[in-house]
C-alpha cells in the first residue's frame, strides 16, 4: 500500500543514523550513504513545516553493564565500541529544534521517553527512516503501533545488513503497521498537506 495520508501533527523518527552504524559497507539494498541523504531530504521537509524531528541513537556502557539481559542463541551482546561510534551523522545533527533520544533497546519506545516527546507535541503518526530496516525500525514501528501511532515507513530511506530480512520487514511486516512510500512521495505529501 502506498502512503496515503499524513496526520497535521506528524513526526520524522530517524533510527540510529550514527556513525558506527553508518559506516558499515554490507548494507542492501541501500547504501549508508543513500539512507542518510533520503533522511536528510525528509529532515529538512518536517523542519522547513514546523514538524519535530526526532533523531535516535543506540549506545552501551563500555562495560556491558547496561546490555539488554535474557539468553539468546547469537553472540553475546557484550562488546566494545570505538569513542564516537554513537554520535549521529553530521549530515542530521546540529539542529537545535531537533528531539534526541538515546535508546539501549533495539527499538526506540522502550526505556526512553519518545512516546512523552511526542505526545507533548500532539504527534499522531510518525514516519520511520533508518538502519537496521529489520531490527531498529520494525521494532520502532511495532510499538508506535501498539501506542496508537499511525506509522509510515519511506523504505527507500532504510537499509539492512540482509536483503531477505529487510524484504521480509518491507513486504510482510510493514504493511501490517501502517503504510510505507518513498522519500519522494512523502515529501510531496507533506507539502501538499501543510499547503
Amino acid at each position: 500500500m502506498a502512503v496515503t495520508t499524513l496526520d497535521p501533527h506528524t513526526a520524522l523518527v530517524v533510527i540510529d543514523l550514527q556513525n558506527g552504524i553508518v559506516g558499515n559497507p554490507g548494507l542492501v539494498p541501500h547504501t549508508a550513504a543513500e539512507v542518510v541523504e533520503r533522511s536528510v531530504l525528509l529532515a529538512d521537509a518536517f523542519r522547513e513545516q514546523g514538524l519535530p524531528v526526532v533523531l535516535v541513537r543506540v549506545t552501551a556502557a563500555a562495560d556491558g553493564a547496561d546490555a539488554v539481559r535474557g539468553r539468546i542463541d547469537g553472540p553475546s551482546r557484550a562488546r566494545s565500541f570505538p569513542e564516537g561510534w554513537d554520535v549521529v551523522v553530521d549530515e542530521l545533527a546540529g539542529h537545535p529544534g531537533d528531539i534526541t533520544v538515546t535508546k539501549r533497546n533495539w527499538g526506540a519506545f522502550h526505556g526512553t521517553d519518545l512516546d512523552l516527546q511526542l505526545r507533548r507535541r500532539g504527534v499522531t503518526q510518525i514516519v520511520l527512516t533508518g538502519i537496521a530496516t529489520s531490527i531498529g525500525v520494525e521494532s520502532s514501528a511495532r510499538a508506535a503501533h501498539e501506542h496508537g501511532y499511525h506509522v509510515t515507513l519511506a523504505t527507500d530511506a532504510m537499509s539492512d545488513l540482509d536483503g531477505e530480512t529487510h524484504r521480509n520487514s518491507v513486504e510482510r511486516i510493514f504493511p501490517r503497521l501502517g503504510e510505507t512510500g518513498t522519500t519522494a512521495e512523502i515529501v510531496e505529501l507533506l507539502a501538499k498537506t501543510h499547503a
